[in-house]
Parts: C-alpha cells; structure tokens; sequence
C-alpha cells in the first residue's frame, strides 16, 4: 500500500485481531461474548447495509451480534417500549438505534431513553455531555475510529493547526473536542456552512478534516502543501461503467488532493471500516464495564 494512503481497512482489521484476543479470554475465564444489538426501523437501505455489516463484524470477533428490524409504521411509544426492553435485558451489553427514524418519531427522545451504560454509539446527552467535560465516556464511532487512525499513523498533532469542516453532533463537534483535547494538543478551527473565508482557513490546515456531507467539496487549491486529509464522507453516485452501478465517493477531490497531501483517506477504505470497528471497541468496553460499573 502506498505510504501516503492511509488505509482503515488493514488498521481496522489489526484492531479486530486485538478485540478478537480480548474476547477469546473472556469466553476463556467463563464469561459470555459481548452482545452488540441494533435496532432499525423501517427500510433505508444505507442503514440495512451498515447493520448487516455490524453483524458480520461481530461474528467475525467472537461477539454476539442480534437485530431488531420494525416496520416504517412503529409508532414512537413501541419503539421506546424496545429501548426499555433492551435496557433491561442483562444479556445485553450495548446497543444502537440506527438512524435515521421515520419522520413521525422524535429522534432526540429515542436516543436520550437509552441506557448511558448501553449507549454504544454514544448520542446520548449523558455521554455527550461527559466527552465535553473530558470523563469517561464512550465516544461516537466516527471521531472515535479517526482518532485511532491518526494515532496508528504515526501522524503528530501536538501544536498543528486543525481544520474540522462541519458541526454535526455526530462527527464534527466530537472531533473538534477531540483534536483539542490534552495529550492531542492541536488547535482546533471549526468550519460551517457560514464560515467566511473557507478555502483560506482551510489552507492553514496540518490536518484537515472534512465532514460537510458535499461530494468533493474539498479541492486541491484547498489544501496546503504536505497536510494530512480526512475524508468522512460517503456519497453513492451512478456509475454505469461500474459492476455494481455506482461509485464511493467522498466530501474530498481525491485525486487532485492526494497530489497534494502528505497523507490522506480513500474513500471507500478510509474512515468507513474505522466506524465499525469503533462500535465493537465500544461494546467490549460495555461488556468489561470499563465506563460504567457493570450492575
């Protein structure tokens, strides 16, 4: 693999190797496999493929991995009666609510009746408001994954200048708290869609990290000479010429930026893989109790 290219596939399958071991010990000294859940409502493709390949990581680490697939129609009390359940149930270690949810239900009030001590995905407010005040947490999957591959990389953050373009809860705020945490010691500039001066700021970047959900937004004459890229982004586009009918691609010029960049992500096998693979290093967390005491 080319050195520039930082590739979260072979990162992510070094780390299923070490959650593989650590799960193998557990089963070893007479302790169940951690048991990661999901639960999915309706039938959006994107989130019926990202929870069949949860599934297949988790098999694929020794944990038990189980799927709660309700029609479109759930109403948002049924829905809240399964996180109570899923609460409950001891066999249970952790669990996502995979988003997006049907229109006529309340995000926000879905995700804050999760359990903080099953909140895998780290949305709730509890875990939220932990990563802001630097405790113990668990930290969403994407900034999560990102990290690791910053860290595994090799790639210096102490003192550099780091660009985060966009603000979701999801993604950007979490990282931009990340980047300036202690140990990180980066300089965090937080970019949206009312930044004025954006290609400017974005120039100033050692490491840029793009999140704004804009197909290749991010173009070579952004980029200053030997940056680090982050690509978040994933947008499916048709592609005849493709056996599968379409593409991957990313919020970053991938081409043009990689003549640029000193190290960058590809899109698919960049930050995607990171995802998942964070989700399982959440779960075995759950199942240790190494955030929240196990009752």
């Amino acid at each position: 693999m080319d050195n520039k290219i930082i590739d979260g596939k072979l990162i992510s399958d070094q780390i299923k190797k070490e959650i593989a071991a650590e799960v193998a010990d557990m089963i070893d000294h007479g302790k169940p496999a951690p048991h990661l859940a999901a639960v999915i409502v309706g039938e959006d493709g994107a989130s019926q493929t990202y929870v069949s390949s949860k599934e297949k990581a988790c098999h694929s680490v020794g944990m038990t991995s189980s799927v709660y697939r309700l029609p479109a129609k759930t109403t948002e009390q049924e829905l809240l009666d399964t996180v109570k359940f899923l609460n409950e149930d001891p066999e249970i270690d952790g669990y996502i609510i995979q988003l997006p949810l049907p229109k006529h239900i309340d995000e926000d009030k879905v995700i804050n009746a999760i359990k903080p001590s099953k909140d895998v995905d780290g949305f709730t407010s509890i875990n939220v408001g932990r990563l802001q005040l630097g405790l113990p947490c668990f930290v969403p999957a994407t900034p999560n994954g990102i990290m690791e591959l910053i860290k595994r990389s090799g790639i210096d953050t102490v003192g550099k200048d780091v660009v985060v373009l966009g603000r979701s809860n999801i993604v950007g705020t979490p990282m931009a708290i990340l980047m300036s945490r202690k140990g990180i010691d980066s300089t965090v500039t937080l970019c949206h869609s009312r930044t004025k001066n954006l290609p400017e700021i974005c120039r100033r970047a050692d490491i840029l990290v793009a999140a704004i959900g804009k197909q290749g937004f991010v173009t070579a004459d952004m980029v200053k000479p030997g940056a680090v890229v982050i690509d978040v982004g994933i947008h499916r586009i048709e592609d005849p010429n493709s056996p599968k009918g379409y593409k991957i691609l990313g919020d970053v010029d991938y081409d043009e930026v990689y003549k640029v960049a000193s190290k960058i992500t590809p899109v698919p096998g960049g930050v995607g893989p990171m995802t998942i693979v964070s989700l399982l290093q959440n779960t075995l967390k759950a199942a240790k109790g190494k955030i929240y005491p196990k009752e």
